[in-house]
């Protein structure tokens, strides 16, 4: 016979014992879903942009930006910006397609300089654009010891200066040869070289000085961000040695350079850049990281640099992609910050207009295609682009062919 207590107290054993259970239970699924929600909420999806399917996040530089939702999606930086549609026509094409040449315009003539053909083959010629007929004319070969591509250049509207820049194919060292064209006779001159070597630095003519700024080192990598000038006049240096300057406050290549109302202007470009594979006999291009930006940079008479307004989302590869049309730059196409996830190049097919009156950006147009280091000129109210390399397609925004076409569109610009 079991005692009446015995009964009560094995039944408050096993209470206690089921509700310690349960509220071990309890517990445990609380962590569990903590733990589930954590995990859920630091992984990151992304929605790869297309021409059909993009969503523009206001802020240009975070990988990415949350809308709500289930997904994520790109930052600006990696997707086409809303821009009106451009009515373009095909003009006649360039004698030979060229990558990271150079142009110059002079009245109603285009010169254009060098360039890759293939990364194994690089152009020593200049092409010559006539804006007048809309043919292309002569064609005149360049000094044997001058560089075939990120070159430095500008004009006085006679004279074309040529500053150090890459000699030969892939990924060659730097020269830091000058020359200076005259173009109305069609020859060549030597100048002083630049106290070291430099790809695409930028380059201009400032209150009687040539002044080269940037560009990258001579490993093809590394920013530079020294400033030199050199006092020239019609065609001729005044100097013998280059004057030290005050330095650029972001260093790196292919950024547009302007002159407009006697104030200099740097806009856009990047850090780093391909570099020749270690023990390569042919100096075979190999991948490094770049950091893309859109900054934007003034001197003037204080001679001190000052930041203004970034472009709408970095850019890069526009050394020769600028005009100046009513007191506004005109730059076409470029490249971005890589895609975060396929970590290829993305190219830029946007017209930006940066307006000195108000100092604000704005998107005017879109090119036929995305297109990286075009060559462009303005004439008659028309904005011409040649050359360059384009992407793969509209829903592909990486680079693939090399090209010499040449576009037009009657330029209407906003005020």
């Amino acid at each position: 016979m079991v005692r009446a207590s015995s009964v009560k107290v094995g039944s408050a054993k096993l209470v206690v014992i089921c509700v310690g259970l349960l509220g071990f239970a309890l517990v445990a699924n609380f962590l569990w879903l903590s733990s589930s929600a954590s995990s859920s909420s630091s992984s990151s999806h992304f929605i790869v942009p297309t021409t059909t399917n993009i969503t523009i996040a206001n802020h240009k530089n975070d990988a990415a930006s949350s809308f709500g939702g289930e997904g994520r999606v790109l930052a600006a930086a990696y997707a086409d910006l809303p821009a009106p549609q451009l009515k373009w026509q095909k003009m006649a094409s360039a004698p030979v397609p060229r990558l990271d040449g150079a142009a110059i315009q002079i009245n109603d003539l285009l010169f254009v300089f060098a360039g890759y053909g293939t990364i194994d083959l690089v152009h020593s010629h200049v092409d010559v654009y006539n804006f007048t007929t809309n043919t292309w004319g002569e064609s005149f070969a360049m000094p044997k010891e001058m560089a075939h591509s990120h070159l430095g250049m500008v004009t006085d509207g006679r004279y074309i200066y040529i500053v150090t820049g890459q000699y030969g194919p892939q990924c060659r060292g730097p020269t830091a040869h000058t020359f200076v064209l005259d173009t109305k006779t069609r020859k060549w001159r030597d100048m002083p070289p630049l106290p070291v070597p430099r790809y695409a630095p930028a380059t201009q003519l400032w209150r009687g000085r040539l002044h080269v700024m940037g560009g990258s080192k001579e490993n093809r990598h590394t920013p530079g961000l020294e400033h030199w000038s050199l006092a020239v006049k019609d065609g001729k240096p005044l100097e013998k040695e280059w004057r030290s300057e005050i330095p650029i406050p972001r260093g790196g290549p292919h950024r547009s350079c302007v002159v407009v109302d006697d104030r200099l202007y740097v806009i856009g470009g990047q850090e780093g850049d391909f570099m020749a594979k270690p023990g390569s006999p042919i100096f075979k291009c190999s991948r490094r990281l770049e950091v893309v930006y859109g900054d934007v940079y003034m001197l003037d008479d204080e001679m001190k640099w000052k930041t203004l307004p970034s472009m709408p989302k970095p850019n890069s590869h526009i050394e020769f992609a600028w005009v100046v049309v009513n007191n506004s730059i005109v730059i076409s196409g470029g490249t971005t910050e890589k895609h975060p996830v396929t970590k290829k190049m993305v190219l830029n097919g946007e017209v930006f207009q940066f307006n000195l009156n108000t100092l604000k950006w704005s998107v005017i147009g879109k090119l036929p295609f995305r297109v990286k280091t075009t060559l462009v000129g303005f004439w008659n109210g028309y904005l011409y682009f040649t050359s360059g390399q384009r992407d793969k397609g509209p829903d592909d925004p990486s680079p693939k062919k090399v090209i010499g076409e040449m576009y037009r569109t009657k330029l209407k610009l906003n005020v």
